[in-house]
């Protein structure tokens, strides 16, 4: 938890909470990502948009150019790697019209097959327009707009974050260990995080969440015998459709070899509400109120009752569930 989560990425909306977007933080996005193709791995669609939209008016042109020759790599590198299986296909269907098809040809065909639909797939996608609604869906791992406090300027403002946290004295093999850390439960805050607790906080904005049940404990039942476990996926919104202001805490990764510094994430989890509990699932994101975001957003390392004060007094919506459709059965 958050298995994932529904963000925006109309950065104009931020604006509506006094904040600035870091454009260098946004510019270094846009160049590293461009890197073999991660800008669409790790950049959510309409955050993509965003930043290549020049009538934005929010980003400078050299933001915009980096993000639109980004878009233009991944296109060329899904291209040519469906060149590269479609020659596959064709060697594959030679060998089984010969005499003496093979194993290994029928592999090739069935792989080759795969990755061409599935690099269409991605085409079409990145040619599709972003959610009209200007949210889009994020998962461990990928980047989303997080309001911080500048502690230069005691503005607000809005960075790129990687939502998964790497602690301070982490390596990126410690990440590969323990992938978890886009979770900061609150009963660990004092432990496992209290280098980050009361130091680095945030907040990330959603209007809704997703999480991964069990479907036997969706439906409050117990596995009947030789029933295997079965995940579905479940979407939570809150039933008034408020955006909720979700606590997080965050560091900052310095600069290694070729890869630049960026900022990461996690968001602060706690016990659910019971209709949560009920759809199967044991975690919840803790939202904020929006008059306590100055007082979280500025925390003190030597008065953490403040700061735990902010999370017990939590905005407490109820969330409807439903079966959450999947973008492979949208693609």
């Amino acid at each position: 938890m958050c298995y994932s989560a529904q963000i925006w990425a109309d950065f104009r909306k931020y604006e509506r909470f006094g904040g600035k977007l870091n454009i260098k933080e946004f510019t270094k996005l846009a160049g590293w990502t461009k890197e073999k193709g991660n800008w669409v791995k790790v950049v959510p669609k309409a955050m993509r948009r965003a930043m290549t939209d020049a009538t934005s008016g929010l980003l400078d042109i050299g933001t915009v150019e980096l993000a639109r020759e980004a878009d233009a790599e991944a296109i060329a590198l899904i291209a040519a790697e469906i060149g590269v299986q479609e020659a596959r296909l064709v060697e594959a269907n030679t060998k089984l019209a010969s005499a003496k098809p093979t194993k290994k040809a029928e592999n090739d065909r069935r792989i080759a097959t795969n990755k061409i639909d599935a690099g269409r797939k991605k085409l079409d996608d990145m040619a599709s327009p972003a959610p009209a609604d200007g949210i889009d869906r994020i998962w461990p791992g990928h980047f989303a707009p997080v309001m911080i406090r500048d502690p230069k300027t005691g503005e607000r403002s809005v960075v790129p974050m990687r939502y998964r946290c790497r602690l301070p004295g982490w390596t990126e093999t410690d990440e590969i260990e323990k992938p978890g850390t886009y979770n900061a439960r609150r009963d660990k805050l004092s432990t496992v995080w209290r280098k980050v607790f009361g130091y680095h906080h945030g907040i990330m904005v959603v209007d809704r969440f997703y999480e991964s049940v069990y479907l036997h404990n969706l439906q409050r039942r117990e596995l009947v015998p030789g029933e295997r476990e079965q995940s579905v996926e479940i979407l939570f919104t809150p039933s008034t459709g408020e955006d909720l202001f979700v606590a997080c805490l965050w560091t900052y990764v310095e600069p290694e070899g070729d890869t630049p510094g960026f900022y990461t994430f996690a968001a602060i989890t706690d016990e659910p509400p019971l209709e949560v509990v009920e759809a199967g699932h044991d975690r919840c994101p803790i939202p904020i109120h929006e008059d306590d975001i100055d007082t979280w957003l500025n925390p003190d390392p030597d008065d953490l009752p403040s700061q735990y004060a902010v999370l017990d007094r939590r905005v407490r919506p109820f969330y409807e569930h439903q079966l959450a459709k999947l973008e492979s059965d949208v693609l």
